[in-house]
Order: C-alpha cells, then structure tokens, then sequence
C-alpha cells in the first residue's frame, strides 16, 4: 500500500452562504484533502498544528478515517487557526470576514518518521517556506502534487517560485493561472507554468469542470451539474484529495491515468458542496461514489456517424 502525507491546515471556519450560515465547524485544507483521499484506501497522514481548543472529537474522526495525526502539533495554550467568509449569490465569489492565524503563524511542520519514505506527497495551500520545510524532510517521492493560490502570488512569489521547481503537478484555479503566466490564454499559460518546473498542471475551473495539461497532451473534465450547491468551501481541497488518493491508490502516475484521477477528484468534490463543511464527506458512502461516477461517464459518453 502506498504512503500519502499532506500538509495542510486543520482549521475552524464560520461560514455564510445565501442557503445559512454556521458557527465554527471543522475546516482547512489539510481536513478536506485527507477525508477525501480516505475513500482510497491508502496509508495517509495528515502534518498540520492545532490550538488547545481543537475538539478531541475532530482529532478522533480522522483516525477513524484511517488517517495518521502524529504530524498534527497541539500547541499548548495556542488557538487554532480560524477563516470566516461569506459566500455571494452566485457562489463562486465570497468575502473573507475574519482571518486569524493563531498557532499557523509559526508552524514549523515536523514530518512523522514513518512517513519520511511517503511516495506520494500532496502541499495543501500554505506558505511557501512551509511548503519547503517539508521536501526538505521527505526522503524520494514518486509524486509531489502542491496546491497554492494568488494570495501567495501576490505577497511570497519567490518562495513560491522555489517550491513550483521542485514539484510533478500544481493545482490552480483559472484565475490564479492567468495571473501566475501573465497569460490569459489557459493553454499558453499552461505552457508557461510547466516551463517553471512541474510536468503536469491542473486547473480547476469550479462548475466549469478541470483541465489537465502534460506537454502537448489536454484533457477536460466537467463538473457534475448539480441542482443545489449548498457551500463551496473546500471543494477544491476535497478534489485534490481524490486526485492524489486515486493516483496513490493505482501508483500509477501516467497522463493516461491522471485522467481518471480527475474525474475522481471531480466527483468528490461534487458531494463536498452539498452541506456545510465537512459534514457531506463525514457521511460518505462508497456506493454513492459509484453511482455518481456512473453519472460522469454518462455526461461524457457519446458516439458519432457519419455518412
């Protein structure tokens, strides 16, 4: 069985959404990447910290999700980190409420040892020099996946420059691409972001589905047409999460097979947005995951005549 570390946030959000809004639930990247990748059967850890106030409850629900915590450090005294946000109409732009980075803003993430040889390595959204930190601590991946976004690009793009050299495949949104190339064109700007070091690149585009880029190779992949989405936090998260958990679950880490990994990430994500938070991926069951993989093949399945 393959080893997966992630690094990410273990986090509270209080979220707002035209549909309610909630208190402080579990969140972070770090939380929805590991439940995600849970639903491939792999050894995974989780390397993040928490505050005193982090709820044992939530430490207990990935160790039931066959997730390792010995990476996740309890700063005594310390307060979790904590994002609130509120979601617009169309809930693809939200307002960032409250941001307090407590015991994050001196992380100094300690990679178990047992997870030193972890041949698939997922860089949740964090800063650059954490992100480093841990490289740095593994000893030979087969994959190295990160995830970033513009705030990063906007205030530590050096240092995110060093990490983007030294990884396989980064996850970006469309956005985020354009501005990290300066091209508006996401295939050239695909072409761009390869030249900085990794061989794959993704890029999300929310409802609109994904895009896979290796060399001169393209695949899309939609999103499943949803009649409700209830709260798009963590989606992206969730869809890294499947992305790496298939792609460790298979160890295969050809383009042909990253496209079945995007279209797992993908339907994950799906379930992701039903509900508040985590909630949708706490209750997941496998079958509902095949269904709805049935569903994808069906979006995209067709056959052409002609005369």
């Amino acid at each position: 069985m393959s080893k997966l570390l992630i690094v990410g946030t273990v986090a509270f959000d209080a979220i707002e959404t035209p549909f309610g809004k909630t208190d402080k639930i579990l969140g972070g990247a770090g939380t929805y990447i590991g439940l995600s990748a849970s639903n491939f059967d792999v050894e995974s850890a989780v390397v993040s910290v928490v505050g005193e106030d982090f709820p044992q409850e939530y430490l207990d629900l990935l160790t039931r999700n066959n997730i390792n915590i010995d990476g996740i450090e309890i700063v005594e005294g310390g307060k979790t980190f904590f994002w609130s946000g509120r979601y617009h109409n169309d809930l693809n732009t939200r307002d960032t409420l409250d941001t307090q980075l407590n015991v994050l803003a001196d992380f100094n993430p300690k990679v178990p040892d047992t997870f030193k040889d972890a041949e698939y390595v997922m860089l949740g959204n964090l800063h650059p020099l954490v992100q480093l930190s841990v490289l740095e601590q593994v000893e030979n991946p087969k994959l190295v996946v990160l995830d970033t976004m513009n705030f990063w690009m906007d205030n530590t793009l050096e240092d995110l420059k060093k990490v983007i050299a030294r990884v396989d495949v980064i996850t970006i949104n469309d956005e985020e691409a354009r501005q990290l190339s300066g091209e508006h064109s996401l295939v050239k700007a695909a072409r761009i972001i390869a030249n900085m070091g990794p061989k794959y690149i993704v890029i999300k585009k929310g409802e609109h589905g994904a895009l896979l880029f290796h060399q001169e190779q393209i695949f899309f992949a939609p999103a499943l047409p949803l009649e409700e989405v209830f709260d798009p936090t963590g989606a992206g998260d969730t869809f890294a999460g499947g992305f790496i958990g298939y792609l460790a679950r298979t160890n295969d880490v050809s383009f042909e097979n990253m496209k079945s990994a995007i279209i797992y990430g993908s339907n994950l994500a799906s379930f992701c947005v039903e509900k508040f938070g985590t909630e949708r991926m706490e209750s997941l069951d496998r079958s509902e995951v095949n269904e709805r993989l049935n569903e994808f093949r069906k979006l995209t399945q067709y056959e052409t005549k002609m005369n």
